[in-house]
């Protein structure tokens, strides 16, 4: 919430700031402790998904309160970069050869060479992918994020961490929609992207109407989301309420530091993206349900 960017950052504050001294439990003149506390505990969080255990707890308080839709819901994704420099994309199975001018941020000369994530890893992240979303931006090494939220109140239900790729939107959606219960008919909205026969026909399986923007592109002669979805008041409701998970992705890149994590591994990315939501969504309840002065 404070937009502390990293363990030597939080440690720094902990020395001066009476308000994180109090929260953690330290006394004025107590000893603070050092980053290896961090990284022994990092694995313990970790294996006992603190922070999937943390997101259902705010969700539940969500439900108790009545402030989570069952019937209506929006699906997207963002691309979380990885805390890889380009230079470490590296040919596999290549032998390193020692640096010739600086250790640390040696010269590389990539002209004229091809690199794809199928001849081509990360040297220090190996799960991060090469990838951009649209043709005019810089290809990055990077993950997905993805978010499954509600429409009533723009809260975050489910969410999935993936390698970047074309079909990893649609892939997560439909593993995201199997999370959701009951009997009912439910709808989900997503971009027009998502337009795809495949991913529609998964949803109508599932009983879940497909109110996907359409791909109304002058070559494209199929639209697979037709009449019987955009014929209903619904669908322009649900168009509206779509947006509001940009807000979510708005707040987890500037506030939550889910830019460009400074952890490495789908994993760990995982934990931080799930820890960040659910920080969004406490502060999103506390503001729809403000305390009586």
């Amino acid at each position: 919430m404070y937009t502390i960017r990293s363990e030597g950052q939080l440690i720094e504050h902990l020395k001066y700031n009476l308000l994180y001294r109090w929260f953690v439990g330290l006394a004025p003149d107590d000893r603070v402790w050092d980053e290896t506390v961090f990284s022994k505990n990092r694995d313990r969080l970790l294996e006992g998904e603190i922070a999937e255990h943390f997101f259902e707890a705010v969700l539940g308080e969500a439900q108790k309160r009545d402030l989570v839709s069952k019937d209506h819901f929006t699906v997207d994704g963002t691309l979380v970069e990885a805390w890889a420099s380009l230079k470490s994309f590296q040919r596999k199975g290549s032998k390193k050869d020692p640096p010739s001018d600086d250790p640390g941020n040696p010269s590389v000369n990539f002209r004229g060479e091809t690199r794809k994530n199928d001849t081509h890893e990360s040297t220090t992240d190996p799960e991060a992918k090469l990838y951009t979303k649209s043709s005019g931006a810089a290809a990055k090494l990077s993950y997905m994020g993805h978010v499954l939220m509600e429409n009533r109140n723009g809260l975050a239900v489910g969410n999935q961490v993936t390698q970047a790729g074309y079909h990893a939107e649609t892939d997560a959606a439909v593993e995201m929609a199997k999370g959701l219960t009951g009997e009912h008919r439910k709808t989900l909205g997503a971009d027009k992207p998502d337009d795809q026969n495949e991913f529609c026909r998964q949803l109508r399986k599932r009983g879940i109407t497909p109110h996907i923007a359409q791909n109304l592109h002058a070559r494209r002669k199929t639209r697979y989301v037709d009449g019987r979805a955009t014929r209903h008041e619904g669908y322009d409701v649900s168009q509206r309420k779509r947006k509001l998970v940009e807000e979510i992705f708005g707040w987890l890149k500037t506030m939550g530091l889910i830019r460009r994590p400074h952890v490495r591994g789908k994993r760990r990315i995982r934990f931080v993206f799930t820890f960040a939501l659910a920080v969004y969504n406490l502060l999103r309840i506390s503001n729809l349900c403000p305390e009586p002065t």
